[in-house]
């Protein structure tokens, strides 16, 4: 979550997926691109390392996430997806611009993603 001054609660809720991988797979990545049609690639400078970055809601609901119900994440990283899909579903829905719908995704699910879940 970002602060914003712009936001009734100065909140805003930002859905990312990102995919990074070594320079050496740059061709692959933008190749992603390509596939999906949207989001872009951005090599990150004096590093052996780019990503590959979604963030329009839509191409999220509608690209990303059929192909990951389609194709099983496994792992721990079913769990994140898993919550990453939950954000959406409060997006879609425009819970996140309640009080208590931006509650549930810092405590419940923010808090619990990635690195937060070890």
């Amino acid at each position: 979550m970002r602060k914003s001054i712009t936001y009734k609660m100065n909140e805003q809720v930002i859905l990312r997926f990102t995919l990074s991988q070594h320079s050496r797979d740059e061709l692959l990545m933008k190749s992603l691109v390509s596939y999906f049609g949207c989001g872009r690639y951005k090599p990150h400078n004096n590093q052996d390392f780019g990503d590959f970055v979604i963030t329009k809601l839509e191409d999220l609901t509608e690209k990303v996430i059929p192909l990951f119900d389609k194709y099983k994440i496994q792992g721990i990283k079913r769990l994140d997806f898993s919550d990453f899909k939950q954000v959406a579903v409060f997006m879609k829905s425009q819970a996140h611009l309640t009080a208590s719908g931006l509650a549930q995704i810092r405590k419940a699910i923010k808090a619990g993603m990635n690195k937060a879940r070890y």
